[in-house]
């Protein structure tokens, strides 16, 4: 366009000469070509290797992005980053199940890494992965020696061998790992925020250059992953399972007094803040029940107003294998069922006849499937269920292994759970060891016993989380031993369809009804009991 211009303004130019002089006309000058306007160079990315490759856009680059081959040479670089982060790496610090710490400072484990001081830090090594070492080396500067290298598929069985502690990705914990928070914040807790979390990596871009920097400000709205990363709470689900909940004598006598929830007073909000309750309630809801009696002879009712507790605390899931749920009729029973449906609760293990209670219960959540499957284990006369009478399911094995395996096969994750013989061990009877292990052997991943009075052993086997005994939820025995006042809810913890991890949480009871979660001290105490019982070193 311009030197258009400039031809146009030489013809009038002309034009005018021509008409002041006689001198021969302008010859017009003959074009030259416009200077070719240098082309500025593609912005440039580093792409660090430390990002999961499967997290990285298939598609490739935005067109105007060009890849750099070393980071010094990048206008932007896209790796561990705090400035506009994309994706998370929630890193899990993890030691062997039968270990009594809870909890490490995040000053204290960045010492070990930097400096091998492994005070405060129970634990032979930290082990880790390569590609975890990488990402924290970035981060903390080499590590010492206390820092031991180990393929990720070895760091278990290296953790349990050495007594060493480990750091690794959240999606690939196991239950056979115990799960310690770190300046109070844990993966699988609730209210885990991974934004706030010291062990959580983020990955996006930096702008290395001025270049680089506008073009990440114009281009804000451009992703470079396609998974917002390994920490997705819509993928997870928390489900708390208790043990024997008995609305009835000195508990029911407490509630009278205090309140419906009083019970509940310390220990409500951990069960209502699992995506999952489950409440094994042994006793029916009857109309014509009495007033509670501390003395009332082993045959038990609970009254309707009761069921005030079992609401307040978020209850899900009603376990109804239970020796009491028969003991005020048929009536009571079914009264108790329809109390049940009118709130939406699921129930198994019992039913309106014996093919209802012998049915699995599929449940699923965030894309977690889940089938529970219970059964009384004592003599059938605990066990009323029949063609036509309501009651509690007694274990017939060719059922039950037929239950767990179609569960197993059609995707879902088998939790069993058994009204077995009562023992006041820690340890666990053969008889329930041989009962539990037919359950895991038929393809549970968890099988607990919701009978036991006080806490018993835990196992690994074959793949499945056993845990004979988890103690009285809601139950008045407080005055029958020390063992009867110790309990345990466990909150069982599944991701991407999955068991990763339980987390035990110790309960004390302080009176006929109510329990809080246990001291320091109460704590320790009863987990070392507890491991020993499983046969386990203590850690």
């Amino acid at each position: 366009m311009r030197l258009s211009r400039l031809i146009v303004a030489l013809l009038i130019l002309n034009s005018l000469l021509a008409g002041c002089s006689a001198a021969a006309p302008l010859e017009p000058p003959t074009p030259t070509a416009a200077p070719s306007p240098t082309a500025e160079p593609a912005v440039s990315v580093y792409l660090d290797p430390s990002i999961p490759p499967d997290w990285l856009d298939q598609a490739g680059l935005p067109a105007d992005l060009v890849p750099a081959t070393s980071a010094s040479q990048a206008d932007i670089l896209l790796g561990l980053s705090t400035d506009a982060p994309q994706a998370r790496m929630v890193i899990a610090l993890a030691a062997p199940f039968a270990t009594l710490s809870d909890e490490v400072s995040l000053t204290t484990l960045r010492n070990a890494w930097q400096t091998g001081e492994s005070a405060g830090l129970p634990a032979s090594s930290l082990l880790t992965a390569p590609q975890t070492r990488a990402w924290f080396t970035a981060l903390w500067g080499e590590p010492s020696g206390y820092v031991k290298e180990a393929p990720a598929e070895e760091i278990l069985q290296q953790a349990w061998d050495q007594n060493a502690w480990a750091l690794l990705p959240f999606d690939q914990l196991d239950p056979r790992l115990k799960v310690l928070r770190v300046d109070g914040q844990s993966p699988i807790h609730p209210e885990f925020d991974p934004a706030k979390y010291a062990l959580s990596l983020n990955f996006g871009p930096s702008g290395q250059t001025e270049r680089g920097k506008a073009w990440l400000t114009t281009h804000a709205q451009v992703r470079f992953f396609t998974t917002s990363g390994n920490y997705d709470r819509e993928k997870l689900t928390l489900l708390v399972m208790t043990g024997v909940t008995a609305l009835v004598r000195g508990t029911a006598a407490m509630m009278e007094i205090k309140g419906m929830t009083y019970p509940a007073a310390d220990i409500g909000e951990i069960l209502r803040s699992a995506d999952l309750t489950h409440i094994s309630n042994e006793v029916p809801f009857a109309k014509n029940c009495p007033p509670p009696s501390p003395n009332t002879e082993l045959v038990f009712c609970s009254k309707t107003k009761y069921i005030e507790l079992l609401e307040d605390i978020g209850t899900d899931i009603v376990e109804l294998t239970g020796d009491h749920f028969a003991d005020w009729g048929p009536e009571a029973m079914m009264y108790t069922l329809s109390l049940y449906k009118e709130r939406g609760w699921l129930y198994y293990g019992g039913g309106e006849n014996l093919e209802e209670a012998q049915k699995a219960l599929y449940i699923e959540h965030n894309g977690n499937r889940l089938a529970f499957i219970g059964c009384n284990a004592k003599p059938p006369g605990y066990a009323t269920a029949a063609k036509n009478n309501p009651g509690a399911a007694h274990c017939d094995w060719e059922v039950m292994t037929q239950r767990i395996q179609e569960a197993k096969a059609a995707g879902y994750n088998p939790i069993v759970t058994f009204q077995h013989l009562e023992f006041y061990t820690y340890t666990p009877k053969a008889q329930l060891v041989e009962d539990f292990h037919k359950a895991a052997d038929a393809g549970a991943v968890i099988v607990n016993g919701s009978q036991a009075h006080q806490p018993h052993a835990i196992e690994f086997y074959n793949g499945a989380f056993l845990h004979y005994g988890l103690g009285n939820l809601f139950f008045d025995q407080v005055g029958e031993g020390e063992p009867q006042r110790q309990a345990f809810i466990d909150r069982d913890v599944f991701y991407q369809n999955r068991h990763i991890s339980t987390e035990l949480i110790p309960i004390y009871f302080i009176d006929l009804a109510r329990a809080r979660p246990m001291t320091e001290a109460e704590r320790i105490n009863v987990l070392t009991l507890v491991f020993q019982a499983s046969g386990w070193l203590n850690k």
